[in-house]
């Protein structure tokens, strides 16, 4: 305990580093989500062929080789088009960018299909009535479909949103001192790693019991009033 007590100073700012980085994930990951489910429910082949490879490939690939392959191969690529083509020069790709990037094109995929399956739950009738009453698309997506779609798609979101944070750690891997990284680098320093490693496994525990709390009470919030039906 007290060797917690004199690195608590690196744990904090990996566990800081850590939520940063599960929330900018989780940024994009929704963007990409939300576009991925309008171009599988839209009317364009292209829109849905485009969206249904991206979900293909990305949830056929191990996470751990993305993050690898954007961090080590994305910049050398990068790179390489910038000087054939003098668009622009040296791009450095940091340690976060690339593991948020990674992380967020991953649970993109995740994302569109919770999203597309909790609009495909939205009954059509509400939205040929809102049609039918003469109201813009813009109104019939904020008060028809965003509220039940949040609604439906919750439950997998807060599922999404846990695996996320567990995934974080592989960032660890490509040098970003997260809550992993600075515990294994403590642990390793003091050789005592199996006491750093469960505090890490603490801490993790916490954030998923607070996340798993917070979109519970979220969930009952937008179910309130819903009367359900065996």
């Amino acid at each position: 305990m007290d060797l917690i007590v004199e690195y608590q100073a690196q744990l904090i700012a990996g566990t800081v580093m850590t939520i940063r980085l599960a929330l900018t994930s989780l940024f994009i990951a929704v963007i990409l989500g939300l576009l991925g489910a309008w171009a599988k429910l839209s009317n364009s082949r292209v829109a849905g062929f485009i969206a249904n490879v991206y979900t293909t490939l990305i949830r056929g690939v191990p996470d751990l080789v993305l993050i690898m392959l954007v961090f080590f191969g994305g910049q050398v690529t990068i790179n390489a088009i910038g000087a054939a083509t003098g668009l622009w020069g040296y791009i450095d790709i940091s340690q976060f960018i690339a593991g948020a990037g990674t992380i967020g094109l991953i649970f993109g995929a995740y994302f569109t299909e919770t999203f597309r399956g909790a609009i495909m739950a939205i009954p059509t009738g509400q939205i040929e009535a809102g049609i039918s009453c003469g109201m813009r698309r813009s109104l019939i997506f904020r008060h028809i479909i965003w509220p039940q779609m949040v609604r439906f798609a919750l439950p997998g979101f807060t599922n999404n949103w846990l695996v996320l944070v567990k995934t974080t750690a592989l960032v660890s891997v490509i040098g970003l001192q997260d809550l992993v990284y600075n515990a294994f680098t403590a642990g390793r320093s003091t050789r005592q790693l199996f006491t750093f490693m469960f505090a890490t496994l603490v801490i993790y525990l916490l954030l998923t019991a607070v996340s798993d709390v917070l979109l519970r009470a979220l969930e009952r919030r937008y179910n309130r009033g819903v009367v359900r039906t065996n």
